[in-house]
Order: C-alpha cells, then sequence, then structure tokens
C-alpha cells in the first residue's frame, strides 16, 4: 500500500508519481526521498541506491531517476497493535 510520508495516510494513485504531484490530504511532496523504496537513514546518503545522487532535503520534490514509491504494507508504519502482539508473543514466558 502506498502511503503518505507525511502524514501516513494510504493514497491510490493508478499511475507513475511525478516530481510535482502533492499529498491530495496534506500537500507534502510525493516525489522525495521519503517516500521512495531506496530511502534508509542509516545508508551512505541515506539511499540504497549505488549509483544516486546526494540530496539534501529528503523532504522535498527531487529529479531523482532512481525514485520507486515505497509499498509500506510490510514495513514500517504498519499496524502498531499488530506489532506489540508479535513482541508480546516473542517475549512471554
Amino acid at each position: 500500500m502506498r502511503s503518505c510520508h507525511a502524514c501516513k495516510k494510504q493514497l491510490e494513485l493508478g499511475r507513475e508519481i511525478g516530481r510535482r504531484d502533492e499529498c491530495p490530504f496534506c500537500r507534502a511532496d510525493l516525489h522525495c526521498c521519503l517516500n521512495c523504496r531506496f530511502y534508509d537513514a542509516s545508508a551512505p546518503r541515506q539511499c540504497r541506491e549505488p549509483q544516486s545522487v546526494l540530496v539534501r532535503e529528503k523532504a522535498k520534490a527531487n529529479f531523482c531517476d532512481f525514485f520507486v514509491f515505497a509499498d509500506r504494507t510490510a514495513g514500517p508504519g504498519g499496524d502498531p497493535d499488530k506489532a506489540r502482539k508479535a513482541l508480546d508473543d516473542l517475549f512471554r514466558i
């Protein structure tokens, strides 16, 4: 599921994201590092794509050719109750 990095609301977009596209809910830029599947805060330049160039403002629209909208169904920003239950089950005595 595609969701906005800023407001976390689900987006139903039937097309590719353009550089000037904004979230219909909060008006945040959609073609930005924080919405990209290659974004990784712990990676060099905070990007897992080795050929990418440094983008200083991760929440602002950019011209990166490697941008792919992140699918957040199984990653961060998922269901917090489900994550809590999984941790409780893991550490149950």
